[in-house]
C-alpha cells in the first residue's frame, strides 16, 4: 500500500509528499529496530538476573560443603594425633578407642554433592558473561575448576596408612566400625550439623578379645607409626590448602 502510493507520487513528482513518506518509513524501521533491541536487552537483563541469583544460591551451598570438607578433615586429623600420642606414650588410649581412632584416622570425605548446575549451564551455553559481577564470576570459576578437593580425596584414599589398617584388622571389627562408628550425615546449609559427623562417642559391640587383638596387631606393624605420621602431616597440609583456597575463592 505504502509502496504503491509512493510510486504514484513519484510519477506525479510530488516531492514533498515523497519526502514525508520516506521519513515515515525510515522512522518506522528505526523505531521497530529500537523496540526489538529494547526487548532483547530486557530479556537479557532478566536472564542475567535469574542466573546471578541462582549462581549466588549455589555458591552459598558450595561454601557450606567446603566447610564440611574442612571440618571433616579436622576430625580425621584429631584422631590421627590421638593415635600418634598413644603410640609415643604421650597419652593413654584404651584398646577400643585406639582401634576406633585408628579407623577414623583412615577416613576421607568425598564431597560428591556439588551445586554446580547453574555454572555448568552458563559455561556450556557460553553465557558465563551474563554474570556481570566480576567477583562473583571469578569465585564461581575458582570454586568449580579447582582440582584441590579431588587431589585431597585421592591422597587420603591411596594412603599407606589406610591400606595397612584395612588389610590388617579383621573383617568382623571393620564391619562393626563401619556400622557403629562410621560417618554421620550433615544437613545442607546447617553449619551446626557439621560438627562431629565423624568424631562422636561410639562402641563397637564386639568382644574385648577381638578388640585387643586388633589393637595389638596394629601396634606391632613396623610401618604403622611412620605411615600414620605421613598421613597426619599430609592431612595438615590439606587443611592449610583448604583454608587458603577458601580465602581466595570467597567473593568479597
Amino acid at each position: 500500500m505504502i509502496f504503491r502510493r509512493f510510486l504514484q507520487r513519484l510519477k506525479q513528482q510530488q516531492w514533498g509528499a515523497i519526502g514525508i513518506e520516506l521519513v515515515i518509513v525510515v522512522l518506522g524501521v528505526f523505531l521497530g529496530m529500537q523496540v526489538s533491541n529494547w526487548n532483547e536487552e530486557r530479556e537479557t537483563n532478566q536472564k542475567a538476573a535469574v542466573f546471578t541469583a541462582r549462581l549466588t544460591d549455589d555458591l552459598g551451598k558450595e561454601a557450606w560443603g567446603y566447610e564440611y570438607v574442612i571440618e571433616y578433615n579436622r576430625e580425621t586429623n584429631a584422631n590421627q594425633r590421638r593415635v600418634l600420642d598413644a603410640m609415643a606414650g604421650k597419652a593413654s588410649l584404651p584398646d577400643e578407642q585406639f582401634v576406633i581412632s585408628a579407623y577414623r584416622a583412615t577416613q576421607y570425605f568425598y564431597n560428591n554433592v556439588r551445586f554446580r548446575a547453574t555454572y555448568d549451564e552458563l559455561v556450556s551455553t557460553g553465557n558465563i558473561g551474563l554474570i556481570a559481577d566480576e567477583k562473583l564470576r571469578a569465585a564461581a570459576i575458582a570454586i568449580f575448576t579447582t582440582p584441590l578437593l579431588d587431589q585431597i580425596t585421592q591422597a587420603a584414599r591411596d594412603s599407606e596408612f589406610r591400606r595397612l589398617f584395612r588389610e590388617t584388622v579383621s573383617a568382623e571389627v571393620q564391619a562393626a566400625l563401619l556400622a557403629r562408628c562410621g560417618d554421620h550425615d550433615a544437613t545442607v546449609l546447617d553449619y551446626t550439623s557439621l560438627k562431629n559427623t565423624l568424631d562422636y562417642p561410639c562402641t563397637l559391640g564386639v568382644s574385648p578379645e577381638e578388640i585387643r587383638a586388633a589393637a595389638d596387631t596394629l601396634k606391632a606393624l613396623p610401618r604403622f607409626a611412620p605411615a600414620l605420621r605421613t598421613r597426619f602431616a599430609d592431612n595438615q597440609t590439606a587443611l592449610t590448602d583448604l583454608q587458603i583456597a577458601k580465602i581466595v575463592g570467597t567473593p568479597k
